[in-house]
């Protein structure tokens, strides 16, 4: 199958932070991987249509897959998930660098229920309009302000000690 140059471009530049976006709406290393590679996949077919827009075409197809695999998961019987070393995922990329301890905010995160987590990555992590999640999420401004206010409001409550003992408040 021949695969459209541009199309291999945007895979080379943006990868990694799309591979960050699906870590953090996933919570795994393994499903983050295999969830980029699907919205890769399904993206490259669709290159026509895409190709305008291609990043916020895979974080659209990105958001649609992971609702599917939560879906999937609460058919099926509970799985006992072993400890995770979230300091294997690593980024060079320098706004992740200015958030401090990147093991407590993941983990603080991904203790959040699944629509307040995509809300805040895409919000925080991805530098999204209201207007933007609102349409990725398919729902409205209003809904995407309620869930980011309730999610804030945990991770204050989560982080409280983390950013108290390093003298600046995140997530304000």
């Amino acid at each position: 199958m021949r695969v459209d140059p541009s199309f291999d471009t945007f895979v080379e530049q943006k990868s990694a932070a799309l591979l960050r976006l699906a870590y953090l709406l996933t919570g795994d290393r393994g499903h983050a991987e295999d969830l980029l590679q699907t919205a890769l996949l399904r993206t490259m077919r669709r290159w026509s249509k895409a190709c305008h827009a291609p990043e916020s075409y895979v974080r659209h197809v990105m958001i649609n897959l992971s609702r599917d695999r939560i879906r999937a998961l609460l058919r099926r019987p509970r799985e006992t998930a072993l400890p995770e070393d979230t300091n294997a995922f690593r980024s060079d990329d320098p706004g992740l660098a200015g958030i401090g301890d990147r093991r407590m905010v993941t983990d603080a995160i991904r203790k959040l229920p699944v629509r307040q987590r995509q809300v805040i990555v895409l919000r925080y992590f991805e530098d999204l309009s209201v207007e933007q999640t609102a349409e990725l999420l398919d729902c409205s401004s209003g809904t995407v302000k309620s869930y980011t206010s309730r999610a804030l409001s945990r991770l204050r409550e989560l982080l409280g000690d983390f950013h108290e003992t390093n003298g600046r408040r995140a997530f304000q």
